[in-house]
């Protein structure tokens, strides 16, 4: 099965991000059980990389692996997700990868600060506490949530997010002639099942993820790795 690669391009106003918007990407690939992702923001673009993860072993295995020289060289978060237990979490940050359950780390580049928040899951186990997570991140300060699903899309907007993102629907996985998803598995509006989207004033994207569930097959629904461009306007 081949794997698309898109370029998706945020716009974002916020100018407490600083120097961080001005050059930076992100690339974001996720597997069911896990989502693998990695996002890069800085001056320069390979300063900084975190990785939003969910990893249990056939996950790895679908995803090629964790590149642990990677995870050696730059700082990597990771969050639960669905198919993940709290018992990952001791093994995870022993390769070390930083598991933010209902946590929010700064990342500071060149006098600006990104705060980057990640909740434990809100589909299953519904251990996610954003109220936590958002708790140490000021009013006027940018910031991103990782979260598994993107079910929890109004609380993120009302608790201030400026972007969010998300995996877990698989886009569907398999859909009708035009992705239409014949299920995405969550509780949301369609239109938050895959890609980019709106809501109020957060930023959203959903990726399609590089994995399966259930059954290994996707139709109509291709795998993606997806990188993202954040750009202040």
């Amino acid at each position: 099965m081949s794997t698309s690669t898109n370029d998706h391009e945020t716009e974002l106003t916020k100018k407490q991000a600083g120097s961080f918007l001005d050059a930076s990407r992100q690339e974001a690939a996720s597997g069911h059980g896990g989502k693998f992702s990695r996002k890069r923001k800085a001056h320069s673009v390979t300063d900084i990389t975190e990785c939003m993860t969910e990893l249990p072993d056939y996950a790895c295995s679908e995803i090629g692996g964790v590149d642990r020289e990677s995870i050696r060289k730059r700082p990597v978060y990771g969050v639960l997700g669905n198919h993940d237990t709290i018992r990952m979490v001791p093994d995870l940050e022993a390769m070390g990868i930083r598991m933010l359950l209902n946590e929010c780390e700064p990342i500071e580049r060149g006098g600006a600060t990104i705060y980057l928040a990640g909740i434990d899951d809100a589909h299953f186990y519904r251990v996610d506490n954003i109220e936590k997570a958002a708790s140490g991140i000021p009013h006027d300060a940018f910031s991103i949530l990782l979260s598994h699903t993107p079910e929890i899309y109004r609380q993120a907007a009302h608790a201030g997010f400026d972007l969010l993102l998300s995996g877990h629907t698989h886009g569907g996985q398999i859909c009708l002639p035009g992705s239409i998803p014949l299920t995405l598995g969550s509780v949301l509006p369609r239109r938050f099942g895959a890609g980019a989207w709106t809501y109020h004033n957060m930023a959203g994207y959903t990726s399609t993820g590089v994995g399966s569930s259930i059954v290994p097959v996707r139709i109509n629904c291709l795998p993606e790795v997806t990188l993202h461009r954040l750009r202040r306007v």
